[in-house]
């Protein structure tokens, strides 16, 4: 059982908070900020696990052509209401197949905030990362938040993306740029597709 269906209440809670938040002068763009810095004008951004659609709205406002996906229907509905504009799917990050659903170009860039990757199950972990690879361009880019203690640990998901063909870049602490130290208790990785498959 996932975790949309343990708590079908959490989602509209979510939305909620969120709105609140942004209805109250919050800064709540903090990783699309980052996103926004990384790549140039029009470029091509996939929002996995992209929730209500705070990152996304903001990239898609900025001049990107952006796609937000998200396993939960809730969310995507609250997404497509307040932040016209995107591309809006619902599915499973371990399942992303973005050509068959009429969407066959790579991204520059992939934005996965949001401790998404501890939310999915262990088992698929390695496959949406994989998923991952497959939707960037060469020389693409897989930005990933998360914190500590969430039962996957930065060791294994550093050899888990490795494993499936992303290269990282830069280790951060924050999406502040501070960067990663050995007891940091966050990590957002900057992970590369290599331009070279051979490398």
């Amino acid at each position: 059982m996932n975790k949309v269906q343990a708590d079908p209440g959490h989602s509209a809670w979510y939305v909620e908070r969120f709105r609140a938040l942004a209805a109250s002068g919050e800064d709540i763009v903090g990783e699309a900020r980052l996103i926004y810095a990384m790549v140039p004008r029009r470029s091509r951004v996939l929002d996995a696990g992209c929730g209500p659609g705070r990152n996304s709205g903001y990239l898609h406002r900025a001049g990107h052509t952006v796609v937000g996906v998200d396993v939960d229907p809730t969310l995507i509905a609250a997404a497509r209401e307040d932040h016209p504009g995107p591309e809006w799917i619902v599915g499973d990050l371990a399942e992303l197949d973005l050509p068959a659903c009429g969407i066959p170009e790579p991204f520059d860039i992939i934005l996965c905030a949001g401790n998404v990757m501890t939310f999915l199950a262990s088992s698929t972990r390695t496959e949406v990362l994989h998923r991952f690879h497959r939707h960037l361009a060469p020389g693409g880019r897989a930005v990933i938040g998360f914190g500590a203690g969430r039962g996957y640990p930065f060791t294994q998901f550093l050899a888990d993306a490795e494993q499936a063909g992303l290269v990282p870049d830069l280790l951060l602490a924050t999406w502040d740029l501070r960067p990663f130290q050995d007891d940091s208790e966050f990590l957002v990785a900057v992970l590369s597709h290599p331009t070279n498959p051979g490398l």
